[in-house]
């Protein structure tokens, strides 16, 4: 096995996550050799973990050792360091959202070619458990061909952070979270997307989003609701899932739920009306204990490998990325449509 040095460029927390949690992860296939950071704190601490630390981003492009860097740093810089790294012949992992926007993408894909060298984005949340038993729910039907996603993450801390309350550093909710959960969702239902709406939260000021909620509709009729929050105090379910036969409900990352179906017995009694408020009602009364029947999560692992060593499988052995950069490319446009039709509101 051939390993494959790395510098991380950006050691700030997802910068050591990846250098000291991701990457260790794959088994030595790939090493991390140094860093580099303008914030002499994080220098001292990258040194303390014995790294070498790099004094500018000119050492690393003339480092004949260095084969790769990670990108982690605010989203504005990535495609200067990008394209920087890849004409001094280094391949790429590249932080989301990978660009500002499209034609920045599109410039740094480029590069790449002409360059003949790996770019890849860490869109790691394909690896999210809880996504994963979505996945299986939505490919092997357990309730039914699925016709609705509700995806959100809520939380009540504001924006985290610094440069991400700016537009200019490409900070908001949309590019922080927004990205994850966009990509998801295009990943898993292969149809043409052919609607998108969003409603974007400005309540704590700032001049980016602090949340949003959107509408994707897909040409096979799926439907897809993606909420971002940061003033939520009571969270909604992480996940929410429609089939025509049942239900599903992810509440949050520890995987607790249920799964809930019809059993389509004959001879299951119609609901008696229950007291609804003043009035009663029959259709919203609960099911007929027989009609239904209540299941356990689906227990979903990835049938592909970890992204760094994906990472590794595309560099060294010519392998196909997971995550692909057109894939990367219709997230940065489903995001760029949110925006401005978002701006389009706001002028009418």
């Amino acid at each position: 096995m051939k390993v494959i040095n790395l510098v991380t460029i950006g050691y700030g927390g997802m910068g050591s996550y990846h250098t000291h949690t991701l990457i260790p992860e794959v088994d030595s296939a790939i090493r991390v050799t140094g860093a580099y950071d303008i914030d002499p704190a994080r220098q001292k601490v990258a040194a303390e973990k014995n790294l070498f630390v790099y004094e500018s981003l000119a050492e690393i492009w003339q480092d004949s050792q260095v084969e790769a860097v990670l990108i982690a740093t605010p989203n504005d810089s990535h495609k200067d360091l990008a394209l920087a790294a890849l004409a001094a012949g280094k391949h790429v992992v590249c932080e989301k959202p990978a660009m500002m926007n499209t034609a920045e993408l599109d410039e740094v894909l480029a590069a790449a070619t002409r360059a003949g060298k790996t770019f890849m984005v860490h869109q790691n949340r394909r690896w999210d458990p809880d996504y994963l038993i979505v996945r299986d729910l939505y490919q092997n039907q357990p309730i039914g061909q699925i016709v609705q996603l509700e995806s959100r993450v809520h939380g009540a801390n504001g924006i985290p952070g610094d440069w991400r309350h700016l537009a200019k550093h490409g900070g908001g909710m949309l590019l922080d979270w927004g990205v994850h959960l966009i990509d998801q969702i295009l990943w898993l239902v292969d149809a043409p997307l052919v609607d998108v709406k969003v409603d974007f939260s400005y309540l704590l000021g700032d001049e980016v989003d602090d949340g949003f909620v959107s509408y994707l509709t897909f040409e096979n009729g799926v439907r897809a609701l993606i909420e971002v929050g940061t003033t939520n105090f009571v969270k909604l379910p992480r996940w929410y899932v429609k089939g025509l036969q049942g239900t599903a409900k992810i509440d949050d990352w520890d995987l607790t739920g249920e799964v809930v179906r019809a059993t389509n017995h004959s001879t299951v009694v119609a609901p008696s009306p229950i007291q609804a408020g003043v009035g009663l009602t029959k259709t919203m009364a609960p099911p007929a204990e027989a009609a239904t029947e209540s299941l356990d999560l689906p227990k979903a692992l990835a049938e592909y490998p970890s992204f760094y060593q994906n990472f590794y499988e595309v560099v060294r052995e010519a392998g196909e990325p997971i995550v692909k950069n057109e894939q990367v490319r219709q997230v940065l446009q489903v995001m760029e449509q949110m925006l401005d039709s978002a701006k389009q509101s706001l002028q009418v």
